[in-house]
């Protein structure tokens, strides 16, 4: 059982029987009262959120989760397939429950999968991870002046901004947090 105290940002709880990620916190002491704790949930089978707000004495059980590496192979037109890096068993988990993180996925890419229940709900990705630049404009002579940013498209089609010295052909390394540039590779 988690208190009001050990709820992060990060964790997995259970929350009518489904495993919903902490993604926001807010703790507020009133004076005389008792403290309230507001989160903001996603649900890791659906992708909806939750807001819930958890009072005083409150407490609610962590979610039986497990973390497993697994590679990426290919998509097919509603999944995401995989294969575990150690009982190289294949596996499928749902483009809606991916998200957004579908757009860093390349054949061969390394990944945690979060389980419930032995059941693959949803994935994380490495911070940083390398790609090819597939297509970039020429950067303009003279237009350098500050942080200037071009937007270039990576090899799985993604476009992020990048600053004026990458050119098609380069790797770089790019933040799958915030989706921004971080490096040449």
């Amino acid at each position: 059982m988690l208190s009001l105290n050990e709820i992060k940002v990060g964790k997995v709880i259970d929350v009518n029987n489904e495993p919903f990620l902490v993604t926001r916190t807010d703790h507020h002491k009133m004076g005389r009262g008792g403290a309230v704790l507001k989160v903001k949930l996603k649900n890791l089978i659906n992708g909806n959120m939750l807001d819930k707000t958890f009072q005083g004495n409150d407490k609610t059980n962590e979610a039986n989760t497990e973390k497993r590496k697994a590679n990426f192979m290919y998509f097919d037109e509603d999944n995401a397939n995989f294969m575990d890096n150690e009982s190289y068993e294949q596996f499928s988990i749902s483009l809606e429950a991916i998200g957004e993180k579908k757009k860093y996925l390349k054949e061969g890419t390394d990944v945690d999968v979060l389980y419930y229940d032995n059941n693959p709900v949803a994935i994380d990705l490495p911070i940083k991870m390398s790609f090819k630049v597939v297509s970039a404009p020429p950067g303009v002579k003279g237009n350098s002046a500050g942080n200037v940013t071009k937007q270039v498209e990576l090899e799985t089609g993604l476009l992020i901004n990048a600053p004026m010295f990458i050119n098609e052909g380069d790797i770089i390394k790019i933040n799958t947090d915030s989706g921004e540039y971080s490096e040449r590779a």
